[in-house]
């Protein structure tokens, strides 16, 4: 009988301990991405936000804080225990009902494929079963339209082999791609392509890999928002040709355009462009607003549920008593997601969820006067109005209309473009 306790304890111990080393790889100090590292896998979520995978971690988001992955994507993890995803990425193809706006996550052997944060059914499964002809312990994986690459297709990176999967007929060709470095992950972004390998990155042709222009560059200065990063003291080439996406943009009574992202802004004065911290200029609101907007020579600066208001100048200048919750300045509960106005009007538009509502600020008290549904787009940065028209910022892409009624009931949406070449310029 004390032999078999004595068992029963060994057993009991080695079972907590290997419980505790299935589990120990979650704990540890928090990662910091602007440290510089080279993320496993990035991938699109079915919203167009990237996410970055580095070990059992997970950053969403340009500047996004890091958190587990298995919060997101728990099978993963049961099924696996996740030490880090090899390779990612999200099959955007209408024509391909079956697989369209899924995330495929690639674990060694196996190939795990989400459908609105839902594992869906039957996976994991083998690599092979599902694209046959491609290797296991990928390093990195892209999905490639057929705009960009003449029919849909999926290139997968392992170590100097590419391969082309046509996700139609299934056939494998296999590329070389000269003078391209090894990819550690590999994403699509507004029809551009980039290979991350460290904490550099390159921007490279999908069919040939071959890479154009001044490459690598540092991916903390074009995809993550890392404030104190470098020594540089004019941040203008960074911030307007920046991939991160704007939080906020306005223009103020003189045409100037002000574009707010993380922790630094942009000025725009005609050909001239200035970039600066949020801090050194609006000092109360120390980083990150939700959307500003301006009016009779104020900027309206909104973050959660609290409003900052500057008098525009040099310096721009706090008004004294603020911030004021939200709901006391224009009558709506926060966080919104956009607020804009357009010159010589006061009707301020401001958009929260699918909801569009409209508040008069000649009123007193200041109530939303109209709520209209607002179900163009799945979510908005910002909104911006100008003398030539709206512009609304989704993600990357910016979005023209003639006139706030033209947002409101066009049928079809005008062609994307690009915020950064659009606004800014920059070409790359």
């Amino acid at each position: 009988m004390r032999l078999l306790s004595h068992i029963a304890c060994l057993s009991l111990a080695l079972s907590l301990n290997e419980a505790g080393k299935g589990h120990e790889h979650h704990h540890g100090a928090a990662l910091d991405r602007c440290k510089g590292m080279e993320m496993d896998a990035i991938a699109l979520n079915e919203h167009g936000v990237p996410y970055f995978f580095k070990g059992d971690h997970l950053f969403k988001g340009f500047h996004g804080k890091v958190e587990l992955a298995n919060a997101s994507f728990a099978e993963l993890d049961e099924h696996h225990h996740l030490g880090h995803v090899d390779a990612a990425f999200r099959m955007h193809i209408p024509d391909a009902p079956e697989h369209h706006d899924h995330i495929f996550f690639f674990l060694d052997t196996k190939v795990f494929s989400y459908y609105n944060h839902t594992l869906e059914p039957g996976y994991p499964k083998d690599i092979q079963d599902v694209f046959p002809g491609i290797p296991d312990h990928l390093d990195a994986a892209v999905e490639c339209p057929e705009e960009d690459c003449k029919s849909n297709l999926v290139i997968f990176f392992k170590g100097d082999d590419i391969y082309h999967f046509d996700v139609k007929t299934k056939k494998v060709d296999e590329k070389v791609f000269k003078g391209m470095p090894n990819c550690t992950s590999a994403f699509r972004w507004l029809g551009h392509y980039y290979c991350f390998h460290g904490h550099d990155f390159s921007k490279f042709d999908p069919m040939t890999g071959e890479v154009h222009g001044r490459y690598p560059k540092d991916a903390r200065k074009y995809f993550m928002r890392c404030s104190k990063y470098g020594d540089d003291k004019d941040h203008v080439e960074r911030e307007k040709c920046s991939r991160v996406h704007l939080d906020a943009i306005t223009s103020d009574d003189g045409g100037n355009v002000y574009a707010f992202r993380g922790h630094h802004f942009l000025r725009v004065e005609g050909e001239k462009m200035h970039a600066d911290t949020i801090e050194s200029a609006f000092k109360e609101l120390h980083s990150e607003v939700d959307t500003v907007f301006s009016y009779n020579g104020h900027f309206y600066m909104i973050k959660d549920d609290k409003v900052f208001v500057y008098k525009i100048g040099e310096p721009h200048t706090h008004l004294e008593g603020y911030p004021k919750p939200l709901k006391e300045v224009l009558g709506i509960e926060g966080p919104v997601d956009a607020a804009f106005i357009c010159k010589d009007h006061h009707i301020v538009h401001i958009i929260k969820g699918k909801t569009l509502y409209k508040v008069d600020m000649q009123a007193n008290p200041r109530v939303p006067s109209k709520e209209i549904p607002f179900t163009r787009f799945k979510y908005v940065d910002d909104v911006m109005c100008g003398s030539d028209g709206v512009r609304v910022v989704v993600g990357g892409h910016l979005y023209h209309f003639e006139s706030i009624m033209a947002m409101e009931t066009a049928k079809h949406d005008p062609e994307p473009k690009s915020v950064p070449q659009e606004l800014f310029g920059c070409d790359h």
